[in-house]
């Protein structure tokens, strides 16, 4: 197998353009985290904006009143692309009653009734007209009998949907109406139905959940694309977004669920302690055997049994024990001992690397403000060297390659165990991806633990000679640990998870820029979905239905003109020059995301690299 770190000069050679990225990374406050636009952070502020985002998308397409496009929304979870998919397959009506919405043209569906007197289909009383309320699907009750069906719901906290009291009738009643009758009784209850239907669009959307932190910090995140992913919230907690506990990638959340139990516990050594020891029938306190007979004594004084565990007389002979008789002692005893026992050292081998890169992940942390006052001592000296943003990158690296270390422990517990997977490989597989996997954690253990030690050294003391030899190593160090996390993650998705057949487990993928920061929901949603499809209304004349037009020729366009300005900059950079793009935003190149960034361009002369200390407006004079 390659030593990545063998050859720095290689390998300087090759990555030059990462260094560019390491170069140019953001060096802020923000520790170990990027930012980008596929999760969003909802407040209690903006979180009925975000969900009238996704009431107008339904109004707009479907022409229904706020509430009759809740109330799609909430029976479809809030996931409005399954909802106009189910739409275009099975049409209007299907999509409307399979989520309870009834909209009869032909009946008023005012809520007062003209009539003088009617009767009461639920109390059997006649009561004014002006005391019965219609709801959308027809039928008509008293206002007492419907308050009182809303309040029994709202308490039940069924509030988000609640059906019509008619025998057989899935009618989902209007909120208005709830809100209004409700109110005149219970105001604090209307208040409650408010605050379950403006926080449905969290708890009935896979796409956004609560922050777990503790104590709560008030805030939601919506994620945009693939909900198994791990996000840091604006309060600063990073979690994963799929099961809520801490960020635990490349182990999987089942993995992490039964990782966390087992130290919890310490089922382990309760195993262990199980096969080994025995409870005294007087003091119930755990006893060891340390000799051969079967007869042993507790401290309390007691004498017991060991095969069977029954209080005994002392009084024995080889054959019989006074007062007592069992059967004879079980031959799979010791075989269970002995499972027991090799299953007590591979946890314990697993936890204690698991524990040791955690407490140096804890240690490396606090080296943050002493990085930063060296740091600043380095910039406060009369040096050519300016720029030492390689410093905070390449610990940003170290930080994100020792979480992954540490979790790929866990990980390596279950894959190779037979807890989870004892079906899906053969002994043989099992050997030869153990090995395969092994292979490449060693080496970034071996990678990250060298990282590790070039910031444990004085280096605001160094000569300038040896502060340039020390960038060289991070630099390098830093390249090969980001190589070998994302082959470790290529290797766990596609070798080992990938292959399986019987089980699925999906891990968050590797963000060589650390965990993505949730941005502030402003006004907009800007979605893929939303760049990629342009619906529009088209109402039959016949049958009034609604169909889906799909823009695909806007899509072909911007992908074709992508395409193009992707084999413009390929060209330009193989021609060793440079190029400038302009954009009416002024601002530098733009990402697929919309966000734009700004990359100081590298160029090339005499077959050498530019110095990164030197300024950028320097370096475009030069």
């Amino acid at each position: 197998m390659e030593d990545y770190g063998s050859s720095d000069e290689d390998i300087y050679s090759s990555d030059q353009e990462s260094y560019d990225g390491l170069e140019n990374e953001e060096a802020d406050s923000q520790w170990g985290s990027s930012t980008g636009n596929s999760c969003k952070v909802i407040t209690r502020e903006s979180l009925l904006v975000a969900q009238r985002e996704d009431l107008r998308r339904v109004m707009d397409l479907l022409s229904l009143r706020e509430h009759h496009a809740r109330t799609l929304l909430i029976h479809y979870r809030w996931d409005v692309e399954r909802l106009f998919a189910i739409l275009v397959e099975k049409g209007k009506t299907c999509l409307f009653a399979e989520a309870g919405v009834t909209i009869l043209e032909e009946v008023d569906v005012d809520s007062s009734v003209s009539s003088s007197t009617m009767m009461c289909g639920i109390c059997m009383e006649e009561v004014a007209g002006s005391e019965v309320t219609k709801m959308d699907c027809g039928h008509c009750f008293c206002n007492d009998c419907w308050t009182e069906h809303f309040i029994v719901k709202i308490k039940e906290g069924q509030s988000k949907r609640i059906r019509c009291m008619a025998h057989k009738c899935f009618a989902i009643c209007d909120e208005a109406v709830i809100r209004k009758l409700v109110s005149k009784r219970h105001p604090d209850l209307a208040e409650k139905f408010d605050r379950f239907l403006l926080e449905s669009y969290i708890e009935d959307n896979k796409m956004v959940k609560w922050c777990p932190s503790i104590p709560h910090c008030g805030n939601a995140i919506r994620v945009e694309t693939d909900e198994f992913c791990e996000v840091e919230c604006s309060c600063g907690l990073q979690f994963c977004f799929s099961c809520l506990s801490e960020a635990h990638s490349p182990c999987s959340c089942w993995m992490w669920e039964l990782w966390t139990k087992k130290c919890r516990d310490e089922s382990e050594t309760v195993n262990w302690i199980t096969v080994h020891t025995k409870p005294c029938p007087k003091c119930h306190k755990p006893v060891e055997k340390n000799g051969g007979c079967n007869l042993v004594s507790c401290i309390c004084g007691q004498a017991f049994c060991w095969l069977c565990g029954g209080a005994t007389g002392r009084d024995h002979t080889w054959s019989s024990i006074a007062g007592h008789s069992c059967g004879r002692y079980k031959e799979d005893q010791e075989k269970k001992s002995e499972r027991a026992k090799r299953d007590l050292y591979r946890y314990m081998h697993y936890h204690n690397r698991y524990k040791a890169h955690t407490d140096s992940f804890t240690q490396e942390s606090r080296l943050r403000e002493t990085i930063k006052e060296k740091v600043a001592s380095l910039e406060s000296r009369d040096s050519r060297l300016r720029d030492f943003s390689w410093v905070t990158n390449g610990l940003y690296r170290l930080f994100r390659s020792r979480r992954a270390l540490s979790f790929s422990y866990p990980f390596a517990f279950y894959m190779f165990g037979d807890d989870l997977f004892k079906d899906e490989m053969t002994n043989e597989e099992k050997e030869i991806k153990q090995h395969l996997f092994e292979d490449q954690q060693q080496q970034l253990e071996a990678n990250v633990e060298k990282l590790s030690k070039v910031f444990e050294d004085p280096f605001d003391g160094f000569e300038e000679t040896e502060i340039m030899d020390m960038r060289m190593q991070v630099l390098n160090l830093s390249v090969v640990t980001d190589t070998l996390c994302k082959k470790m993650y290529e290797c766990i998705e596609t070798d080992l998870l990938g292959a399986l057949q019987f089980s699925s487990h999906n891990i968050a993928p590797y963000q060589s820029k650390g965990i993505e920061r949730a941005t502030e929901l402003n006004g907009g949603r800007n979605t893929k979905a939303n760049n990629n499809i342009t619906c529009q209304k088209a109402h039959d004349q016949t049958n009034g239905e609604v169909s889906i037009l799909s823009h695909a020729r806007v899509v072909h366009y911007n992908q074709k003109k992508e395409l193009y300005l992707n084999i413009v900059l390929l060209l330009v950079h193989l021609a060793g020059g440079s190029i400038e793009l302009v954009h009416p935003s002024g601002c530098g190149t733009s990402d697929e995301s919309g966000c734009s960034s700004r990359k100081r361009t590298r160029k090339d002369s005499g077959g050498s690299f530019f110095d990164l200390n030197l300024p950028a407006e320097l370096i475009d004079r030069n």
